[in-house]
């Protein structure tokens, strides 16, 4: 009887070690699953930060031209402001010269009638 027992004992030990081996290894394959979801997953994030990253660089590189073109009108604008100011300042000199010659016209004129009035008296 003690016989039967101890073997009774080593069967129910190796399926109690059976069981565990088994439970280990199906946490280790839910473990592995996991894990292949994990890099799978990560292998999707980063092929998408990639195409967000060339999206960007392709932004800056627009955003790069565009301030180069910003800096070209702003220079020309500059230009033609100071055009612009030339020439009020040639409107000016000029509307000035016309108006100084108005001014001799009018009095050579009015000599001339005072004068003519004067000779017709």
């Amino acid at each position: 009887m003690g016989k039967m027992l101890m073997a009774k004992c080593r069967t129910l030990q190796e399926e109690n070690e059976e069981i565990g081996n088994q439970a280990s290894e199906g946490k280790i394959h839910e473990l592995a699953l996991k894990l292949a979801l994990q890099k799978s997953q990560n292998s999707q994030l980063r092929s998408q930060f990639e195409g967000l990253q060339k999206h960007m660089e392709g932004l800056t590189n627009d955003v790069e031209r565009s301030n180069e073109t910003v800096l070209m009108l702003q220079d020309k604008l500059e230009e033609k402001d100071r055009e612009i100011q030339r020439l009020k300042q040639e409107l000016q000199q000029k509307n000035l010269e016309d108006s100084k010659s108005d001014a001799t016209f009018t009095r050579n004129d009015n000599n001339e009638m005072i004068a003519g009035e004067a000779a017709a008296s």
